[in-house]
């Protein structure tokens, strides 16, 4: 069954103060990771928004009325979360960052133009899926994001919040168009490749423009966010894994973080509707 109650929520953190370079922590390298992932989204998040839409569009009206409420809320979560980052994301370019990500994005997504609806749909499953483990990586990792700027540290356990709640409704309408668990798992991989490899060059990029990169505390941040024992590497490998199911849903990993963190820090938001 579709999920039927996303909130649309404003986030009230202030996003015209300047923060510092280094604001995660003071580490580089955290710092430089999450810029990287922020680069993504406001492309990345008005792709989904059309695909999705798209999708639903292309159901029978009875599925559409059934999807709509879900699709509803999930294109105003992810329009929040583009503006959103879009705010961060002007920071970062007057710090001299550059966004090398979005351009490359852009040029794969325009040969998809033309393509039946079930492939950007399941281009977004897939990226959903990844940004549904970095969210419980996140909200499950308190010391990733400990002696951060309290703005920026909000603004991403929300983030991870809402990507946790709306993390079914793409795969929900591949499924619903009958999109094939073959083109699924094969769009996963993919994705996996390309996300991975955008990730890691971006993150690089910004270290270096940073004058980070080559100094061996960015290498030893890098070694244990991402390969210790609390890392990414560790804590995605199981879900990442499980998508290849035959009866896999996301919500099947549901671990009530995303719940309680959004019960815990209702100060921080306000609810301006719902899906």
């Amino acid at each position: 069954m579709p999920v039927t109650d996303l909130v649309l929520r404003r986030l009230l953190i202030d996003l015209e103060t300047p923060f510092a370079r280094h604001w995660c922590g003071g580490d580089a390298f955290r710092s430089a990771l999450f810029n990287a992932l922020s680069m993504s989204f406001p492309i990345g998040e008005q792709f989904f928004i059309d695909a999705v839409k798209a999708g639903c569009k292309a159901l029978p009206p009875q599925q559409q009325k059934k999807f709509s409420i879900e699709v509803q809320g999930f294109i105003g979560q992810e329009a929040t979360h583009r503006r959103i980052h879009s705010l961060f994301n002007v920071h970062l370019q007057r710090q001299g960052l550059v966004n090398e990500w979005e351009a490359r994005a852009a040029a794969r997504l325009a040969l998809l133009e033309g393509a039946d609806p079930r492939h950007a749909l399941g281009i977004t499953a897939a990226n959903e899926h990844f940004t549904a483990i970095l969210a419980e990586w996140i909200l499950g990792t308190p010391e990733l994001l400990a002696g951060s700027e309290p703005r920026l540290r909000t603004m991403w356990l929300w983030h991870s919040a809402e990507e946790s709640e709306h993390k079914s409704t793409a795969f929900d309408v591949y499924q619903a168009l009958g999109g094939s668990h073959a083109w699924r798992v094969t769009w996963f991989r993919r994705v996996t490749l390309i996300f991975l490899g955008d990730t890691l060059r971006q993150t690089v990029a910004n270290l270096r423009r940073d004058g980070e990169l080559w100094r061996w505390r960015t290498w030893t941040s890098a070694a244990r966010w991402l390969l210790g024992k609390r890392g990414l590497a560790r804590s995605a490998l199981k879900p990442w894994y499980a998508y290849f199911r035959g009866n896999f849903h996301p919500r099947q990993i549901e671990s009530g973080l995303a719940r309680r963190w959004l019960q815990d820090n209702a100060a921080a938001y306000s609810v301006v509707g719902s899906g």
